[in-house]
């Protein structure tokens, strides 16, 4: 885990996806899981992710303070992520590496839909705590499957209809208790070993210079119109891992 061709390929993977969490505000796990998924299993890809995602998450959790109350409102999705991750821990150790990974072109062709439709959801208040369970515990089944945290939680947490902000602490919020389960989840299967220290260094560096040029990049480019080849190129690699196992 901790050659060389590694080691750079990890950098590059997230120095490209600090660029786009940099300038839309997400996808860092989501291009991170989906390049290096090219390279090696979905879980040993979302090992590498723990240490440069939960130190980006924390930080956006917390800024701009309300946490706590932001945390009591979403308390179902949370608890359900814990919940959905345990279920996807039992059943990690005897997935098959290749199925995982085509789950995972899946999950993203799907965000990447979602994102190019420009498809928005609500959710009326009184039904918050049953279906933020239900999606909180979808979404920690398939980030244990595949690293990503995007879906379903995502679209969820943008049906809450929350300002632009607290839309931002909220996945922010939402993304910190999907790293720390999956973390838990990882060294459960033991996924989590020594090897991974240089590689998630390196990672994680190569992400926060990639959010300081993307915050460079949003103040010269529409972040409309990044947004849309993102998720271009997102449908492009999810179909890709997707069917690589099928033809």
């Amino acid at each position: 885990m901790d050659s060389l061709p590694i080691v750079a390929a990890t950098a590059a993977a997230y120095l490209l996806a600090g660029l786009v969490k940099g300038v839309i505000g997400l996808g860092l796990p989501t291009v991170a899981i989906g390049l290096l998924g090219l390279l090696m299993t979905p879980a040993q890809a979302a090992a590498i992710l723990v240490v440069p995602s939960l130190v980006t998450n924390v930080w956006q959790a917390v800024a701009g303070g309300g946490a706590l109350a932001l945390a009591r409102r979403m308390w179902a999705l949370l608890v359900g992520i814990c919940i959905g991750t345990w279920i996807g821990a039992v059943l990690l150790p005897n997935a098959a590496s290749g199925e995982a990974t085509r789950w995972l072109g899946v999950a993203l062709a799907v965000y990447a839909g979602l994102g190019l439709f420009n498809v928005h959801f609500s959710v009326q208040p009184r039904a918050e705590s049953w279906v933020g369970m239900i999606v909180g515990i979808a979404t920690g089944a398939i980030t244990v499957a595949t690293g990503v945290f995007a879906i379903p939680g995502v679209p969820y947490v943008q049906a809450l209809k929350l300002e632009r902000d607290k839309l931002v602490q909220a996945l922010g919020l939402s993304f910190t208790v999907s790293t720390v389960t999956l973390a838990a989840a990882l060294s459960h299967a033991g996924e989590i070993h020594a090897g991974l220290i240089i590689p998630s260094i390196g990672a994680l560096v190569a992400a926060a210079l990639g959010m300081w040029l993307g915050q460079i990049v949003r103040r010269r480019v529409s972040p409309a119109t990044f947004r849309r080849y993102f998720f271009i190129g997102l449908l492009v690699l999810g179909a890709h891992l997707a069917l690589r196992g099928l033809l």
